[in-house]
C-alpha cells in the first residue's frame, strides 16, 4: 500500500501527498481493503486552510515514527470536508454522541472494519500537553482495544446507529415566533452575536431576524442584527484594509480573529449587509458592502474556472495572522492612524497590532496601511470551487441589485450563472471536482439562486430550470418514509446511515431552502409534506434550526394568503 493522494485534485489532500501515511481516499475499494484485512480505519477530516490541520499534519503526519504506527495498524482514510459534506456531517455528529461537545478540525475518528465509528478526538498533539494525550499513545490505545474487544465494537453499530438517527414528534403548527424571542435571549447584548468566546457570525440566524423584522417592523428583531454588523465592521474579525471576514473571532469581543477567510462566510456577510442598508441606508454600512464585494471579486476568483474559490489560510510563512498584523513600529508614523485605529507600541495581540477601527479611516490611511501589506506574502488561496457556495453568491449579488439597481450587479449574477451552467450543469450537477458527487445543498442553493435570477430578469429560462431540478432534487434526495431530505444521493450512499441534517451549520440548513423553494414554484403538495416533516422535528430540535423558523413562517404565510418574497411578507 502506498499514499495515493497525489492522484486527487482537492488542494487539502494535496497538501499530504507526500506524508509517509499511506493515506487513502474514502471511496469503496479503501472501506472494502479495511474489511478484507480486517483493519480499523483512521479517518483524518480537514480542510486546506484550516490552522490545526496543518499544525497536526508538521507534527505528526510528516513523522516517520508516527507514520509508521499509522500504516501498521490502520487504513489511514483522508477527506477534505469541503468535498465531502456529508462524510463531515455524519462524522462530527458520531464525535458528538461520543464526547457530549461539539467537534471541530482537524476530526480525527477511529472507525471499526465496516465504516463505523467507535471512538474519536479533533487535534492530537505529537507530545502529551495540556491535558492532551500525544498521538503515538492514542494510536497504541485505540488499536489495542479495537484488538482485544473486536467482536463487541463491531456489534455497537445498531446501538450508534440509533443514536444518531434523528427523532420527531406529530406535533405541526406549533408557535414561532416564541421560538425566535427564546433565540434573542440568548445573544450578547453588548457584543452582538451569541454570547460567549469563540463567537462565529451564524449569518443564518440574522437573516432570519430581518425576515420577521420585515414582516412584522419590530425592533427587537432588528436591533440584533445593527448590534452584529456595527461591532464586526469595526472590530479584528473585519479586514479594515482589504475587506471581508475572517472565519470567527477568538474572543466575546469580535477583536482577535481565526484568521482564515472563508468564502460562504462572506457572501452570507455581504447579503445580511445589504438587507440591513435596504432597511436603515446607513452609507457606512455601503461602503463596507463595496469594500467586501470587491475583496471577493478581486481576490477569490478561482483562475481556472472564473468562479469563487474556497477560502484564505490563516498563515503566511507558517505565522497565523502574519499577512494580516502590524507593528507599531510599522504604522506608527501614518499620518493621523491614531484617530481611526487604536494602536498602542504594546499591541493588543501577541505584541502586534490587530486593526480596530475607532473611527472610519480616510482613503489615505488604508493606501498605506496596504502598502506594508503588500509587500508580505499572502496566505494560501484554496481555489477549489463548490457550487453552493457560489449559488448563494448570486442571491448575494440579486440582494445587491435590489439594494443598488443602478450598479452592474445583476449582470455580474447573470455572467457567474452563465460559468456556472458550463462548469457544472452540462451533463449533471456536480458538487466541486468529481462529477460523480452532488448534495442536497447543491441543489437548494442553485434552485434558490435560479428563482432569484428569474424574479430579477423575468427571463423564464431561470424558472424552466429551478422546476427541472427540483424535480431531480425530490428523485435523489428526498427520503420518502421520513418526509426529508438526506445530504448526498440516496442512490450512492456509502457510508453506514442515511446523512439527514436538519440543523443550521456554517450556512441555512438545506432543507428549509428547498421549503421555500418550493413555495416560490407552487410545489403546494411537496412543501406541506415538507413543512410538517420540520415541524415534528423543530420540537426536539428547535435550537438548532433557526433558518426553519423562517421558511415555517413563509409557508404559513402564503397559505393565509399573503404576499411574501424570502425577505419577508406584508403588512397588515
Amino acid at each position: 500500500m502506498k499514499n495515493i493522494l497525489s492522484n486527487d485534485p482537492s488542494p487539502y489532500l494535496q497538501q499530504h501527498k507526500n506524508n509517509p501515511v499511506h493515506w487513502q481516499t474514502w471511496n469503496r475499494e479503501s472501506l472494502n481493503q479495511a474489511k478484507t484485512e480486517k483493519k480499523p480505519i483512521l479517518l483524518s477530516i480537514g480542510y486546506a486552510s484550516c490552522h490545526w490541520c496543518h499544525v497536526m499534519a508538521h507534527e505528526s503526519f510528516e513523522d516517520q515514527t508516527t507514520a509508521d504506527l499509522m500504516n501498521k495498524y490502520f487504513v489511514n482514510i483522508k477527506v477534505d470536508r469541503e468535498e465531502r459534506p456529508d462524510i463531515d456531517f455524519i462524522f462530527q455528529s458520531s464525535f458528538q454522541l461520543f464526547n457530549q461537545s461539539g467537534g471541530g478540525w482537524p476530526l480525527t475518528m477511529f472507525l471499526d472494519e465496516n465504516g463505523v465509528p467507535f471512538m474519536g478526538g479533533t487535534y492530537f498533539p505529537k507530545h502529551e500537553r495540556h491535558g492532551l494525550p500525544a498521538f503515538k499513545t492514542v494510536l497504541q490505545r485505540v488499536f489495542d482495544v479495537y484488538s482485544q474487544q473486536r467482536n463487541k465494537i463491531i456489534e455497537q453499530k445498531k446501538l450508534i446507529i440509533e443514536n444518531l438517527n434523528l427523532k420527531k414528534t406529530s406535533v405541526i403548527g406549533q408557535e414561532i415566533e416564541p421560538i425566535l424571542e427564546n433565540i434573542i435571549n440568548n445573544l450578547d447584548k453588548n457584543n452582538g452575536g451569541f454570547k460567549g468566546a469563540p463567537k462565529f457570525p451564524t449569518f443564518y440566524v440574522f437573516d432570519t431576524l430581518i425576515y420577521f423584522y420585515n414582516k412584522s417592523k419590530k425592533k427587537e428583531y432588528l436591533k440584533p442584527v445593527e448590534l452584529l454588523l456595527k461591532k464586526i465592521c469595526s472590530k479584528g474579525i473585519y479586514d479594515h484594509v482589504e475587506g471581508g471576514i475572517s472565519r470567527y473571532a477568538t474572543d466575546e469581543n469580535w477583536l482577535i480573529p481565526h484568521f482564515e477567510k472563508m468564502l460562504y462566510d462572506n457572501v452570507q456577510f455581504i447579503s445580511l449587509m445589504a438587507k440591513y442598508f435596504k432597511i436603515s441606508s446607513d452609507k457606512y454600512f455601503e461602503r463596507k458592502i463595496k469594500q467586501s464585494y470587491h475583496f471577493l471579486m478581486n481576490n477569490f476568483i478561482s483562475k481556472d474556472s472564473g468562479l469563487l474559490g474556497s477560502a484564505f489560510d490563516a498563515d503566511s510563512d507558517g505565522i497565523e495572522g502574519k499577512y494580516y498584523v502590524y507593528k507599531y513600529d510599522e504604522i506608527k508614523d501614518i499620518k493621523d492612524i491614531n484617530k481611526f485605529f487604536d494602536v498602542k507600541p504594546q499591541g493588543n495581540w501577541e505584541g502586534q497590532i490587530i486593526l480596530e477601527e475607532l473611527k472610519e479611516p480616510n482613503k489615505k490611511v488604508i493606501e498605506d496601511l496596504f502598502t506594508i501589506r503588500q509587500k508580505r506574502r499572502k496566505p494560501f488561496f484554496d481555489n477549489k470551487t463548490q457550487l453552493d457556495h457560489n449559488c448563494i453568491w448570486i442571491s448575494s449579488l440579486i440582494t445587491l441589485h435590489s439594494v443598488f439597481p443602478q450598479e452592474n450587479y445583476l449582470t455580474v449574477a447573470e455572467n457567474f450563472f452563465e460559468i456556472i451552467e458550463k462548469k457544472y450543469l452540462k451533463n449533471k450537477v456536480f458538487h466541486s471536482y468529481s462529477q460523480d458527487l452532488a448534495f442536497i445543498d447543491d441543489y437548494a442553493f442553485l434552485i434558490q439562486c435560479l428563482l432569484d435570477l428569474s424574479d430579477s430578469t423575468m427571463n423564464s429560462k431561470y424558472r424552466i430550470l429551478a422546476k427541472k431540478y427540483c424535480d431531480e432534487v425530490i428523485d435523489k434526495f428526498y427520503v420518502s418514509e421520513k418526509k426529508i431530505f438526506q445530504k448526498n444521493d440516496n442512490s450512492n450512499n456509502d457510508i453506514f446511515i442515511k446523512p439527514i441534517d436538519i440543523s443550521d451549520n456554517t450556512t441555512a440548513n438545506a432543507n428549509s431552502i428547498m421549503l421555500i423553494n418550493f413555495i416560490r414554484l407552487g410545489f403546494v403538495r411537496e412543501a406541506k409534506e415538507l413543512s410538517e416533516s420540520l415541524y415534528g422535528y423543530l420540537n426536539i430540535y428547535k435550537n438548532y434550526m433557526t433558518s426553519s423558523l423562517k421558511a415555517l413562517d413563509f409557508y404559513k404565510q402564503v397559505n393565509i394568503g399573503k404576499k411574501c418574497g424570502p425577505d419577508g411578507c406584508e403588512i397588515n
